[in-house]
């Protein structure tokens, strides 16, 4: 009896103990307010934008995983990616969550604020590249050129390079179902986007999530008939 009585106290100081953690987390999480107090978009997709992220994600998201277990690049490294995608697309929800993420992973509220704010301070020379790579993604809306690209292979190594690839690929993905999506919310609490419709905000998020299925399909047929899983501007640089 007083073993289960032990086991039972143990559990109820467990619990306790995370319900604390989990509050304490819901504190902590602080965006910079150019985002939490956004009500205009940053940035705006399409439909077809968003369809199209979607074909492209499903194998981005296998190659994320694959490197959970391979540890090929550091977690980290590919969490300050994905902030730095986020700041360039100004998702409101996708920061929230990525901060919580990175805030879990022992990231502190200055980093991920500078982060996140565009900023330069907490970026690591041997990321660098990379991370101006990611902003990259983003700022051509997931159309990055190929010279862009051929730097970063040649800089961190052709498996690393498609992780990074990856990292952006999935983000952008998020980005653009979830920055509807922080407008709707935002509508909610009585502070709608100056330059949006609620008719987009939901027509983003209902018959994007109908799409999904779809595109999940159109990427495997994709992978099925060998073709890659990314697109680039191969339009010859001027350098």
């Amino acid at each position: 009896m007083a073993l289960s009585q032990f086991k039972n106290r143990s559990t109820s100081a467990i619990g306790v103990e995370m319900f604390v953690k989990n509050n304490e987390m819901k504190k902590e999480i602080k965006i910079p307010e150019t985002i939490s107090e956004r009500v205009t978009f940053k940035r705006k997709f399409t439909l077809w934008e968003l369809y199209r992220s979607f074909v492209f994600a499903p194998r981005a998201v296998s190659k994320l995983m694959g490197n959970r277990k391979s540890n090929l690049v550091d977690p980290h490294f590919v969490e300050r990616l994905q902030l730095a995608v986020t700041e360039v697309n100004g998702c409101a929800a996708c920061s929230y969550q990525h901060t919580k993420m990175a805030l879990s992973q022992g990231m502190s509220n200055e980093e991920i604020s500078s982060f996140l704010s565009g900023g330069g301070d907490f970026i690591r020379p041997e990321e660098a590249k990379a991370i101006m790579f990611a902003q990259h993604f983003a700022d051509t809306r997931g159309y990055p050129t190929k010279y862009a690209y051929d730097v970063i292979v040649k800089e961190y190594g052709e498996k690393e390079a498609r992780i990074i690839l990856s990292a952006a690929q999935v983000m952008i993905a998020g980005n653009m179902y979830g920055i509807p999506l922080s407008a709707f919310q935002s509508r909610l609490k009585g502070k709608p986007y100056k330059d949006s419709t609620m008719f987009y905000e939901l027509g983003m998020e209902i018959v994007g999530f109908l799409l999904l299925p779809i595109a999940i399909l159109h990427g495997f047929l994709r992978g099925l008939f060998g073709l890659p899983n990314e697109r680039f501007d191969t339009t010859p640089s001027d350098e």
